[in-house]
């Protein structure tokens, strides 16, 4: 049966309608637009604010040349039921289906009715629920039998198949080339390459599926959203290698021989590797060896292959006992230029004795094959899978057996690459390269209204909990069995939704200590509403019964409204190194504006973390997050300089975004006896942030970036990290531009906002379902690696940090200070050049004042145009540590950040801590209170605190004002700022008499105790 997915448009109502009738009313219908097909709604007569509720169904088809299939909804007057003469347009709204979301994620949504031309007068909006859902078409009906006259082709005989399949099984084996997938024979069919999933072979988003349409039927086109983008999207694939001459499809092998010096040569001479200008990392050759399955071998166990090359051997896994001998297992070995082994060599042996790795008297050799290096064929992607063929084994008791296998040369941007045992990573299952999506996350939010018919004389409180998730209102003691709270209770929900409900507790406070749950109410997750903007959810009531009893016991009920809030971006990262910001529903999100690309290199000197065998040791890998999408490259064993050489791309909603890649330390491989150690945490070694509004368009950053790690011991250097990254903007400029204007945060947060101190909490709940997520992964990615990459851990009281802040401040006044310093400086006539053109300067403003705004306008223009010339042309801005302050810090400061909450340190050293943040605190007092002074003695010049002072200030401002009511306000400016400016000879040197005034007025500090 074949699925026929559909598009669902119910058209629920309108509002605030432009009236078109000439009465002051409208008839409003809808039609609907969507592939051609158009539904039309029923006519509501005479009505501003129409109800229809209907369902429109639309066939999903072949997707159009267009990018971006667009569902149109016009809403228009029935002019027979309103004669007019004017236009019966009442507004549209235009959809692009990447918008839409599957059903059981809809939402009603009222959109702002549109202008079809400037000088509309349109007005309004309309509610949708927009929707696919999949309908499972009935098979075709079975095709009617040909006319007779067409049956009259005579098939060949049973017998003469038979008798030349053997002879075409033979000529595939040993003469013919390695067979396509139209070539093989259908009675020995190799089985297909096996291709990695996108999601973990590929560096493109992950999020293509989810925005593009979903093909009906096989035959059917699939619409991606990357459509008109190939050329500026970029996978890991590497530029395509040149070679000269033919190279064959599949390599052929040579005679075993019982040394292989004889075959030694330069495979720099065959195939010189080439460094990509283009791409952001360098090509890593590998030579890939695929061994699938083989047939006819003398032995009744489980055999297994050893291959060996380069110096390097390993073996695979038991083979599973079907029809063959099956391993389906692919290998990667190193491949550099410099590499001179030019023998592949790949046997079977008896698992009886094949793990003792010896070959005593043969008797557990089977055969095996050897492959000369230099005539593999190289593969680049997006060259096809390179199909496995059938060989004779050689030597051993499997005279006649046969390997099935494949060799290639390719790329680490290979799809067989991420699954493969790979000879930098020591063949750990848990060191391959993946990537991994983020939860979607819901707020879910419960407003608890009232409860009704409690029956307790003493004070209750109404208990929500989702998992580890606890939320209480506040206690209230009833006398008539009814209360109000109107509290807000909000946790944190990721898809896909669980079968756990939502509970509501009756807790009864029975003293200070002690409470007793009385009632129990639940609500299932799939019943709960979902809302994407502020509209108003109905309440409903829920019955609480006693959980003690066997028997439903009512205990009262409760009055809450309950529903996923999808406006609001649920937030995991610190607000100011935020890498999205998008919404939780998907209709509200808007078109990407680009893309970033991120090419891990490598990193240098490493400091060694664990100890193997004596030797200093790292198993580093390397992780990025940027969005909901988490990459995490190989871990590569006993190396303090690896080479990873991976790429990554992500979508780019919004310029004013941050990359952070991090590295770490792996237990996974080998612990610090040499064992696996898996329960070991992965030590940090630092990260980087990289903002994507610093980055110019198009152009790469190539950069190094040291590894700076602070912890109880101080700043430390673990090392070095070589990252490449490109932005490249996709959408139109002005577009690009427009973005700027925009809020950073959905419109829920402005129009409904979170407090601070709940937002804290709601994120560090989100970094724990997050975590919790990803470490059910395989391989998981680990708890510690997350918390790390979203910084959940550093919200702590440090006065490091105190410091570094006062010290932004003063830098952000410094500019203000500097000008201060030059005024002062200008008018005291240290430069007179300067003072005489100020003075000019003055007299210019003064009698043409239209000029201030625009004088002081192209000032900042010059300005900004002068800084262009000392931008920065390096590396993006990246960990300050001198603005960190982490070079300079103290040891008990150090200690002091890094410990715990409640403390664990001893009582000295906390009388210490606190002695030392009194004294902090009186230097705050005494800022704090001069602050407060100036302001009351402002006050004082009108409030008649000091009668003396407020009669002098009340008559100078009454002669102020008779003096401007008579001389022109220019001259008294003039005048004023040539008296400002006057030269040092005609000064005191003692303070004006404006401050000695204001320095003697009255203050409320006085009064302080």
């Amino acid at each position: 049966m074949a699925a026929v997915r559909k598009l669902i448009v119910e058209v629920v109502d309108a509002r605030n309608l432009v009236p078109k009738d000439g009465h002051g009313t409208s008839s409003p219908y809808v039609i609907v637009d969507f592939y051609g097909q158009r539904r039309k709604t029923r006519i509501v007569a005479r009505d501003l604010n129409p109800v229809w509720n209907e369902t429109l169904e639309f066939n999903v088809g072949k997707p159009s040349d267009v990018f971006g299939d667009m569902l149109e909804v016009d809403v228009n007057h029935d002019r027979n039921l309103g004669p007019t003469t004017r236009n019966n347009f009442l507004g549209r709204v235009r959809l692009n289906s990447r918008q839409f979301v599957k059903k059981g994620e809809e939402a009603l949504i009222y959109y702002p009715l549109e202008k079809k031309h400037l000088f509309s007068w349109i007005q309004g909006e309309i509610g949708l629920k927009i929707y696919f859902v999949d309908e499972v078409a009935p098979n075709p009906a079975p095709p009617s039998p040909p006319p007779s006259e067409e049956v009259k082709a005579e098939p060949k005989s049973p017998e003469e198949v038979p008798d030349n399949q053997p002879k075409a099984k033979e000529e595939a084996t040993s003469e013919a080339p390695p067979l396509t997938k139209k070539d093989k024979p259908n009675e020995e069919p190799a089985p297909e390459p096996e291709v990695a999933p996108p999601l973990e072979a590929s560096g493109q988003d992950g999020e293509v599926s989810d925005e593009g349409l979903e093909p009906v039927q096989s035959s059917t086109p699939v619409k991606q959203e990357r459509f008109d983008y190939g050329q500026l999207m970029t996978s890991r694939s590497m530029p395509e290698i040149r070679l000269g001459g033919e190279i064959p499809v599949g390599p052929q092998p040579i005679p075993r021989a019982s040394s292989i010096s004889s075959f030694t040569t330069d495979v720099s001479d065959r195939f010189p590797i080439e460094r990509s200008s283009f791409d952001l990392v360098e090509k890593m050759h590998y030579l890939f060896v695929r061994v699938v399955k083989a047939r006819s071998l003398p032995t009744p166990g489980n055999p297994v292959t050893k291959i060996v090359v380069s110096g390097c051997q390993v073996i695979s896994k038991p083979a599973r006992k079907t029809m063959y001998f099956e391993w389906d297992q692919t290998f990667a070995f190193r491949r550099d230029s410099h590499d001179s082994t030019a023998i592949l060599e790949v046997s079977v042996w008896d698992p009886l004795v094949s793990s003792s790795m010896s070959d005593v008297a043969g008797h557990n050799f089977l055969g095996g094959i050897c492959f000369d290096a230099t005539e593999i064929p190289l593969r680049d992607p997006p060259d096809s899978p390179l199909a496995p063929q059938w060989y004779r084994l050689e030597g051993g008791g499997a005279h006649k057996g046969d390997l099935m296998l494949a060799t290639w040369v390719g790329t680490q941007a290979d799809e067989s690459f991420p699954e493969a045992w790979k000879t930098d990573t020591a063949g750990n299952p848990g060191s391959r390269s993946k990537i991994y999506q983020s939860p979607k996350l819901w707020y879910l939010r419960a407003v608890i209204i009232e409860a009704q018919d409690v029956s307790l004389s003493s004070s209750f409180q109404i208990k929500a909990q989702f998992g580890f998730q606890v939320q209480k209102t506040k206690s209230i003691v009833t006398r008539n069995g009814s209360s109000s709270w109107n509290e807000d209770l909000m946790f944190v929900v990721a898809e896909p939704f669980t079968d756990q409900p939502l509970l509501l507790f009756l807790v009864e406070q029975r003293g200070p200590k002690e409470s007793t749950v009385v009632g129990v109410a639940s609500i299932p997750l799939a019943s709960i509403e979902r809302r994407v903007d502020d509209r108003v959810v109905v309440s409903r009531w829920l019955t609480f019964e006693d959980p003690n009893k066997e028997k439903r016991v009512y205990r009262g009920r409760v009055q809450l409204k309950v529903f996923f809030d999808g406006g609001y971006h649920v937030m995991d990262e610190a607000a100011h190194v935020c890498s999205d910001y998008r919404p939780t529903a998907k209709q509200l999100w808007k078109p990407p504006i680009g893309t970033v690309e991120l090419g891990i290199i490598g990193c240098k000197n490493l400091l060694p973390m664990k100890s193997i065998n004596g030797k200093g040791s790292t198993d580093a890998y390397a992780v990025a997050k940027y969005g909901n999408k988490w990459v995490r490259t190989r871990a590569i064993s006993d190396n303090l300089d690896p080479k990873w050489n991976e790429q990554y791309t992500w979508r780019v909603y919004d310029p004013s975004t941050v990359l952070t890649i991090g590295v770490f330390d792996s237990w996974e491989a080998f612990g610090s006896d040499g064992q696996k150690e898996s329960t070991r945490l992965d030590f940090r070694m630092g990260k980087v942030r990289i903002r994507i509004s610093n980055l110019e368009m198009g152009k790469v950053y190539n950069n190094v970036y040291p590894l700076m790690l602070l912890n109880g011991a101080g700043l430390k250097k673990m090392g070095e990290l070589e990252v490449a990254v490109r932005f490249v903007r996709m959408a139109p400029r002005l577009d690009f531009l427009n973005v700027y204007a925009q809020p950073l945060l959905p419109i829920m947060h402005h129009i409904k906002p979170i407090g601070v101190v709940q937002q804290e909490v709601l994120r560090t709940t989100a970094v724990k379902v997050i975590a919790a997520h990803l470490a059910r992964s395989e391989p998981p990615l680990r708890r510690e690696v997350v918390t790390y990459m979203l910084d959940a851990d550093t919200h702590t009281f440090s006065m490091r940090k105190v410091r570094a802040n006062w010290l932004r401040i003063i830098n952000v006044l410094s500019g203000v200070i500097d000008m201060v310093k030059w005024f002062n400086d200008t008018r005291s006539w240290k430069n007179p050049t300067a003072t005489v053109l100020v003075h000019v300067l003055l007299v210019m403003l003064v009698w043409f004042p239209d000029l201030i705004i625009p004088t002081l306008a192209f000032y900042v223009f010059v300005v900004g145009v002068w800084n262009y010339r000392f931008r920065s042309r390096s590396a993006p801005p990246h960990f300050d540590p001198k603005l960190s302050l982490a070079e300079t810090i103290d040891g008990n400061e150090l200690d002091e950040e890094f410990d715990t909450v409640p403390c664990t340190r001893s009582n000295e050293t906390v009388r210490a801590r606190y002695d030392k943040l009194r004294m902090l605190g009186a230097r705050v007092q005494s800022v704090l209170g001069d602050i407060a002074t100036q302001g009351e003695r402002a006050q004082a010049l009108v409030t008649w605190r000091d009668p003396h002072a407020t009669v002098i200030f009340v008559g100078l401002c009454l002669l102020v004002a008779i003096i401007l009511y008579l001389v022109p306000s220019k001259m008294v400016a003039m005048t004023f700022g040539f008296y400002y400016m006057r030269h040092p000879i005609f000064r005191d040197r003692m303070p004006s008499p404006a401050l000695n005034f204001f320095r003697r007025l009255p203050s409320l500090s006085d009064r302080v105790l």
